[in-house]
């Protein structure tokens, strides 16, 4: 007789998935950080497929998540609010708690440092609570959730945590409530039926008819940014190829005026070279980036959006961390490359620039040669797409 496996060992206050109806998720942190939420909103839905699962939002980041056939209900919160007045702060944030004490949630699982979700924590009841342990947490936080999951907030320098990638430090929190990760899925993001058809009237209107590259050069961190002159010069390479490069950046004024500034670097605006800036949607760019040969881009949403549609990826990385914040793998089919300075020790520094003067020599040094070299690499291993 063949031995029976034994028992799942599991956190002695392993919750009972079998009593949880309704779930809350709580991310209100960037589009990035929300996109890297969709793993575990996979998990979730698969290990715990009989409970409605809701998730907590800023408004300007729902397009990440809103089509994501997993979730029942986003809630959102709008960051004007705050500048509203009063009243309409006071009347905004009474309409959601309702809202979410109607739903009465068996398990709410905050995922960041936010201090809103620990009061919404004690406010909603829910039977079960999970967040991170703050490395400074406070009474206060300590008493507002049933469980705490460690994470890069509480570690310090020479943490193994600060060597994880974020999605798994998410899902930490699923494990300290006893739910098994048995796979661990791809990000996933879904354009929408608006996203696809403005996706296909730009590439009608620009003329682009056969497979293109996605650059996006700028974030709203501008000290993650590659300078205007490499980015140019990169252009003007791939262009030189026989590349058709659509260029994208979001509607922020600085991030559309480094866009500016890179074309007028290029020499104007040659025939291969198409602007995606202008009206811009997360589901239009969604879109045209899963539709890409490739993506070439730094440490910012677009970059996860192009790992969350499969699209072969060339990613630049300065003061950030790669090993956190890299292009997620997750079924192991992606095709990336990440770029970085060798010379540079100091880096992953997290540091908003070289002593905090807003520029990174770790990216200002990084030659276009060693970016070329990583797209070639990317494009001999993938297959060509037909674009749009």
């Amino acid at each position: 007789m063949s031995e029976q496996p034994g028992p799942l060992y599991l956190p002695p206050d392993a919750i009972d998935t079998s009593a949880v109806r309704r779930i809350l998720v709580i991310m209100l942190r960037h589009h990035g950080d929300v996109l890297l939420t969709s793993p575990l909103i996979e998990v979730l839905a698969r290990q715990l497929g009989h409970a409605e699962l809701d998730v907590l939002l800023y408004s300007d980041t729902r397009a990440l998540l809103e089509h994501n056939p997993r979730i029942h209900r986003l809630h959102l919160i709008e960051r004007s609010w705050k500048h509203a007045g009063a009243f309409a702060q006071l009347r905004g944030e009474l309409g959601l708690y309702r809202r979410l004490r109607a739903r009465q949630f068996d398990l709410v699982i905050h995922l960041s440092d936010h201090r809103r979700g620990a009061t919404l924590a004690r406010l909603l009841h829910p039977r079960w609570s999970v967040a991170p342990m703050l490395r400074n947490a406070d009474a206060t936080w300590k008493r507002s959730f049933t469980h705490f999951y460690p994470s890069g907030a509480s570690a310090g320098s020479g943490n193994p945590l600060l060597r994880r990638h974020r999605v798994e430090q998410n899902l930490d929190a699923l494990r300290r409530l006893g739910i098994v990760i048995d796979v661990t899925p791809a990000l996933s993001l879904v354009p929408g039926p608006e996203g696809e058809r403005e996706a296909a009237d730009f590439c009608g209107q620009a003329g682009i008819i056969g497979p293109y590259v996605v650059v996006q050069p700028t974030s709203r961190w501008m000290f993650k940014c590659w300078p205007i002159e490499q980015n140019a010069t990169l252009i003007k390479q791939l262009l030189s190829r026989g590349h058709t490069v659509v260029l994208s950046c979001a509607p922020d004024e600085r991030e559309q005026q480094m866009l500016q500034a890179i074309v007028a670097r290029v020499g104007g605006k040659p025939p291969g070279l198409k602007l995606a800036h202008q009206g811009a949607t997360l589901g239009r760019l969604a879109a045209l980036i899963r539709d890409a040969r490739l993506f070439i881009g730094i440490d910012s949403a677009p970059m996860h959006i192009a790992a969350a549609m499969g699209t072969p990826t060339v990613a630049l990385f300065g003061p950030s961390g790669e090993t956190n914040w890299g292009p997620w793998r997750g079924d192991g089919l992606l095709q990336f490359q990440v770029v970085t300075h060798d010379a540079f020790a100091c880096r992953p520094c997290g540091q908003d620039g070289c002593g905090g003067g807003k520029v990174s020599e770790c990216l200002t040094k990084l030659p276009v040669s060693r970016v070329l070299a990583a797209v070639d690499d990317v494009l001999a291993s993938s297959e060509p797409l037909l674009g749009c």
